[in-house]
């Protein structure tokens, strides 16, 4: 297809031949079109406007050069008298900022208020001009409550332990909104996903409302892939984000424009904060951030030399009722870990076992990690809750959890044991209460004891105390005694009648040999 041939410009020159031809040669609009190829529609536009300006002749009038021909025909498009006040443009560029507010309809007030003002297109050329002058980024204009965005100083402030003496070095998390550039600052010991999740939730505590989406950089910490079309965001980022209704929108790899306020915030924090703190000595978090507050307030009351009024103002006047609410409570920090179901039923976290639904076994599930609980999730639903322990040890179980043959073992204590065998008789309730006694440890004594109430069924309770009670006097604290007990019968003897003397005979020797 043949690119088409841009128009040419008209200049002061073509409108004096326009009036020559038409006034002293009297060529028609057609014939005067084609002699200099300039449209027609150009050449009726210009005999209007000489005709108003009362130039209907040729030669012009002396004293008409260029200058004065061009005042005389495009008046009313060029600057109105000087007495005339100009918009306020610091004005103008707050209202564009507003939802819904456009520099079509803040011309057209313009021009409500004074009728013979500047026309649109000087309009917008000078406010473009005013906004290159006041931002070198003026194309991203963000709206009222449209964006927070955040990233962390290169600059770091040494923090001393005061037991060990040791310094540390603190970074410094920035938060910006983008329409009134309210400004803020926060020290933490590192940039891992709990400091930088607290950074996230400080930043809205602190703003008082939530802004339609955050813009951050690629932290490791918080954004897995750094894709521009479908980033993939750490799921307690992603809760974070979900929790207070609002859109993550990572910026690209090595593109600091598309974070320009806070690249810009980043550096006013560093001078006029951090420099004023370099020479003072921290020795804790705490102390530091209270510094930086003392000081961030100040930055923030202080007025912009361009806008003249300063970031608490503009964001009292155009951005604060722009912000959705905040939730009731503050995003509570939460770790996100997949695991798999062992065959026991229970899942490691932490180096800590924490049950499941047995029916479960193998399946991988999403574990929700925070401060005081462990929740467990299948399939997008919870299946189970524990209460956090501080050991990295041991194993948490409920009972509800277990197939019921567990559940009956897991119950068993040697409480519950002895308990049972007094149900059975007094001697059954010390013989069981012994062998539990009697081993280094009382679960190694569990399967004796639940042997023992075993027997019940088959010898009735009056046999097996019976037997329990001969066992117990020949000291025999086995199972396998009381079993021999009742096969042989031995319960039903008198306990109480006294054992017959050893008969005398050659091949008895007696106690007395062995002396």
């Amino acid at each position: 297809m043949p690119r088409r041939k841009q128009a040419r410009r008209t200049s002061v020159r073509d409108i004096q031949a326009i009036l020559r031809l038409t006034h002293e040669q009297g060529l028609s609009v057609r014939e005067v079109s084609e002699r200099l190829k300039i449209s027609k529609t150009t050449v009726s536009t210009y005999l209007l406007r000489a005709r108003e300006a009362g130039l209907s002749c040729w030669p012009l009038p002396p004293g008409h050069d260029d200058a004065t021909l061009e005042r005389l025909l495009f008046g009313r498009a060029g600057r109105p008298p000087q007495d005339l006040s100009e918009p306020d443009f610091a004005l103008i560029a707050r209202e564009l900022k507003r939802k819904g507010v456009t520099l079509t309809l803040l011309w057209q007030e313009y021009r409500a208020a004074h009728p013979d003002g500047y026309g649109y297109t000087w309009f917008c050329e000078h406010f473009a001009a005013f906004e290159r002058r006041t931002s070198a980024t003026f194309r991203n204009r963000h709206a009222a409550g449209s964006v927070m965005q955040t990233d962390y100083a290169g600059q770091t402030v040494p923090v001393i332990d005061p037991a060990t003496g040791v310094s540390c070095p603190a970074q410094i998390f920035v938060a910006v909104l983008g329409a009134s550039n309210l400004t803020f600052a926060f020290a933490s010991s590192s940039q891992k996903l709990p400091d930088w999740i607290e950074g996230q939730v400080r930043a809205l505590a602190f703003f008082g409302g939530v802004t339609r989406a955050i813009v951050c950089d690629n932290l490791k910490a918080g954004v897995v892939k750094a894709l521009w079309f479908e980033p993939t965001l750490n799921a307690t980022f992603a809760a974070m984000a979900e929790y207070y209704d609002t859109t993550i929108l990572p910026a690209r790899s090595r593109k600091p424009r598309d974070k320009a306020k806070v690249e810009g915030a980043l550096l006013i924090v560093e001078r006029w904060i951090l420099a004023r703190l370099r020479n003072r000595s921290f020795f804790s978090i705490a102390e530091l951030n209270a510094a930086i507050a003392e000081l961030l307030e100040e930055l923030n009351n202080r007025p912009m030399r361009h806008v003249g009024q300063s970031r608490r103002e503009l964001f009292e006047e155009i951005e604060r009722a722009a912000l959705k609410p905040l939730p009731a409570a503050p995003f509570e920090y939460a770790e996100w870990k997949s695991a798999k179901i062992h065959p026991d039923y229970h899942v490691e976290v932490d180096k800590t076992f924490y049950s499941v639904p047995h029916r479960l076994i193998g399946r991988t599930v999403e574990v929700r990690l925070t401060h005081r609980v462990v929740e467990i999730f299948h399939d997008h639903q919870r299946i189970a809750s524990h209460v956090r322990r501080s050991q990295r040890s041991g194993h948490v179980t409920v009972n509800e959890h277990m197939p019921k043959a567990h559940q009956r073992y897991a119950n068993t204590t040697p409480a519950s044991l002895i308990s049972r065998a007094a149900r059975i008789g007094p001697n059954a309730a010390i013989l069981v209460e012994r062998m539990m006694r009697d081993r280094p440890h009382p679960e190694q004594g569990y399967r004796s004891a639940m042997g023992i109430l075993s027997l019940v069924p088959r010898y009735g309770p009056e046999r097996l105390d019976a037997a329990c009670e001969r066992a117990l006097l020949i000291n025999a604290i086995a199972y396998s005694s009381v079993t021999a007990i009742l096969k042989a019968g031995l319960d039903r003897a008198n306990s109480a009648e006294p054992a017959k003397p050893t008969p005398q005979h050659a091949n008895i020797r007696g106690s007395t040999y062995y002396q």
